[in-house]
């Protein structure tokens, strides 16, 4: 305890104005009174005048929690979903002092998200995916960057040297010129609204929900312009004649509802086979995959699909029809002079 009673019958004031690690003081009085007051003067003191020590941040991993959401987060396009998540997380954690985080905790932390021994949902009772854990490292890593950069934490971010699990890319599907045939048939006869939404995505690599709120306002002759995007920029898309006309033909401003539902629909009864958890985003896929293998520019994609790190869009490149033709033509066979070829 900072103040306690001495077996003398006077009181102690003990503390340290700079952290356990810093300078003690201790002083003795003749009431519990006087020393309280001289403990709450020597931390006030501290906190004023800087040079006499640094003052110890008490502040709980709850506090920068909030803090970074009424600095920053609230702005963001998920930022509420974030925040609630962290304060999920903070409990879980067992809400320490913010100081007192450090990549060991966070480690047995997602050990026990891993095996299911915390959960926030019985849908993740079994455990969750490596891919969740290592978002919410990114989320709570994020709190302490963008509260550095805003001046309002001073110490090293505990997260920013742990490295994130190790995922295996994903396998990416993407439509041949057949299955956009069958599918944008079976789309007409459900209902050529949905057709057009789905001819946006595949014109101009949008995304579903890009598609499906598209406004009169969006739509200049030849040419498509989405905005409130994921990335936060708009990009202008170019179209052709024909989709341009079939889109103006519309009536009213707004001119889709959400015909997600009816997509799920119309693809159960085709042929094509999708890997699990992709649907409205093969479209984008498909977009990207043709426009590479058309022989398109990797840049010119990356701003096409509004990607702000070209890594997203490189995803792609290996579909471009000269990509790696090099290994072919350089590797060590290939390059032998024609006298010691013969074996």
């Amino acid at each position: 305890m900072a103040v306690r009673k001495l077996t003398t019958g006077k009181w102690l004031c003990e503390c340290y104005p700079a952290g356990r690690s810093g300078r003690r003081v201790r002083k003795q009085f003749a009431t519990k009174g006087e020393a309280l007051a001289f403990e709450r003067h020597t931390m006030e003191e501290t906190e004023s005048k800087p040079w006499l020590g640094e003052s110890v941040d008490r502040r709980t991993l709850k506090d920068v929690v909030e803090l970074w959401f009424k600095l920053h987060g609230k702005s963001l396009t998920a930022g509420q979903h974030v925040y609630d998540k962290l304060l999920l997380m903070v409990d879980a954690l067992g809400n320490p002092l913010a100081t007192d985080l450090t990549s060991k905790m966070f480690a047995h932390y997602r050990d026990k998200r891993l095996t299911g021994e915390i959960y926030f949902s019985e849908k993740w009772k079994k455990g969750a995916s490596p891919v969740t854990i290592n978002l919410e490292q990114s989320y709570l890593s994020s709190v302490f960057s963008e509260l550095s950069r805003l001046g309002e934490w001073s110490y090293p971010n505990p997260l920013e040297n742990m490295r994130k699990f190790t995922i295996a890319e994903k396998e990416m599907a993407w439509l041949t010129h057949e299955q956009i045939v069958e599918l944008l048939a079976d789309c007409k006869r459900q209902d050529p609204i949905l057709a057009l939404v789905v001819k946006i995505c595949l014109s101009t690599g949008a995304r579903w929900r890009e598609a499906v709120n598209l406004t009169r306002s969006q739509v200049t002759k030849y040419r498509i312009t989405f905005v409130r995007t994921k990335g936060k920029k708009n990009r202008s898309i170019p179209i052709s004649k024909e989709l341009y006309e079939e889109i103006m033909a519309l009536d009213g401003f707004n001119f889709f509802t959400d015909c997600y539902f009816q997509f799920l629909s119309v693809m159960e009864k085709t042929s094509i086979v999708l890997p699990r958890g992709q649907l409205t985003h093969v479209l984008r896929h498909t977009f990207a995959a043709h426009f590479m293998m058309s022989g398109g520019n990797i840049l010119a994609l990356q701003k096409i699909l509004g990607h702000h790190d070209i890594k997203m869009t490189m995803r792609y490149a290996h579909l471009a029809p000269d990509h790696l033709e090099t290994a072919l033509r350089f590797n060590p066979l290939a390059t032998l002079p024609t006298s010691i070829a013969s074996f």
